[in-house]
């Protein structure tokens, strides 16, 4: 017969180690991976590419990224359990996830009508318009490798390892 004998104290040991340490700096970290994640995603127009915009689009504009406001407002924060990153702008989730924009009224701001095509007219009626999903809140397989890649480094650094 052979007997197994496990020394369960030296795993006690560090599971301790591991409960009494802060998790924070770790979640920190993923953050910041997250964080440089998405920022990769607007300098590529996407990982995979974004769908491109519809003529007239912008010559040479970049998508997501007409005044900068999207980018600018992406904001990362972590405690000792969570890592997170996201945007408080009210449209971010119609490009994040795409959809359609409801029916709405055009109106000049500052003139008394709008001028268009040879046209000009004191309203036009838009019929809204569908939104592609452009996922910029997203990480790639190597963003995720290198994650799990720095929670290992974090676990074998408190075990000792």
């Amino acid at each position: 017969m052979i007997d197994i004998k496990i020394d369960r104290q030296g795993i006690a040991a560090a599971i301790e180690r591991i409960a009494r340490q802060q998790r924070a700096p770790l979640m920190a970290n993923v953050a910041a991976i997250m964080a440089d994640a998405v920022e990769e995603n607007f300098a590529q127009e996407g990982r995979p590419k974004w769908q491109g915009l519809k003529p007239p689009g912008r010559p040479g504009g970049k998508i997501l990224q007409a005044s900068g406001q999207l980018a600018a407002s992406i904001d990362s924060d972590s405690d000792a359990d969570s890592a997170v990153v996201g945007s408080n702008k009210k449209y971010a989730a119609i490009h994040q996830f795409g959809g359609r924009t409801r029916a709405h009224e055009i109106r000049p701001r500052d003139k008394k009508a709008l001028a268009f095509g040879g046209r000009v007219v004191a309203k036009v009626n838009h019929p809204g318009s569908v939104i592609p999903a452009r996922p910029f809140l997203a990480l790639t397989p190597g963003d995720e490798a290198e994650i799990e890649q720095t929670a290992l480094d974090y676990l074998q650094r408190l075990v000792g390892r």
